[in-house]
């Protein structure tokens, strides 16, 4: 895993403090405070590449929608198929979770 080179104490807690975030709401404010809002919109524009990837959309139809360059989807795609399964285990939870708001399909 690349993360490897940064595991220690203070990704650990990092990591450990995201968890305890308990609702939307809560990871609203936590993100805001912690990043700026391109740093934002650069992250849910990889997960939302990464979903429609996962759904068999075209590049053409990624680049559309997502309005993400075809190296974004080129490197969300070598992670989503040759990375650590994260992707597949998050949208697998969201779409068995009668609660989510966000399905996968």
């Amino acid at each position: 895993m690349l993360i490897d080179e940064l595991k220690g104490k203070a990704l650990d807690e990092f990591v450990e403090g995201i968890l305890t975030l308990e609702t939307k709401e809560e990871c609203y404010a936590f993100f805001d405070d912690l990043c700026t809002v391109n740093e934002i919109k650069t992250l849910v524009q990889r997960f939302q590449v990464a979903k429609m990837l996962y759904n068999n959309n075209t590049y053409s139809k990624i680049e559309s929608d997502a309005g993400a360059s075809t190296a974004t989807i080129s490197r969300v795609k070598r992670s989503l198929y040759h990375g650590n399964n994260s992707y597949e285990l998050m949208f697998s939870r969201m779409h068995n979770n009668p609660e989510s708001n966000k399905k996968t399909d």
